[in-house]
């Protein structure tokens, strides 16, 4: 009996396979557009755009660079909604948009309850992540601003005379 009941789970989890593969895309067909996380993606457009409306600014940024010439930033994860109207305030352009992880050579490190992440280019350096430890951003944050101020030619009140 446990022979067959065996078989029958392998049949069953055989038997889900394709509703996985069929819902998984389907999902990927419902989002036309993706972004990622902290990065810019160019959308070049066959009409001049008059407007432009993003369903969540939160999740995404988009700059008008020419009439033609869109830039998309991913700002967070998630998935928003896109539109373009025409000076006729017609739809030109309309689709999902989704802010996903680069995950290619990303590096996640959990220690008890912290989360730590590394992108692996090759060398690992620390990035910041949604999750990531507080402390740990807060660190990669102040020392982006240290970096900032000094490429702006502005003096690092944290050093010491160097």
């Amino acid at each position: 009996m446990t022979l067959s009941l065996t078989k029958l789970a392998i049949f069953a989890g055989f038997s889900a396979l394709p509703l996985l593969a069929s819902g998984a895309m389907a999902e990927d067909k419902a989002v036309d557009l993706v972004v990622q996380y902290d990065q810019a993606r160019l959308l070049i457009l066959d009409q001049p755009a008059a407007n432009i409306i993003i369903g969540n600014p939160s999740i995404a940024d988009v700059t008008l660079k020419s009439t033609k010439l869109l830039v998309i930033t991913g700002k967070t994860f998630g998935v928003t909604n896109l539109m373009i109207l025409n000076d006729e305030e017609k739809v030109i352009y309309s689709s999902r948009l989704m802010v996903r992880a680069d995950e290619s050579k990303v590096v996640t490190l959990t220690r008890a309850d912290s989360q730590f992440t590394y992108a692996c280019t090759p060398i690992c350096q620390p990035v910041m992540k949604v999750g990531d430890d507080e402390k740990h951003i807060q660190g990669l944050a102040a020392a982006s601003q240290q970096k900032m101020k000094l490429s702006e030619g502005q003096p690092d009140n944290q050093q010491s005379g160097n």
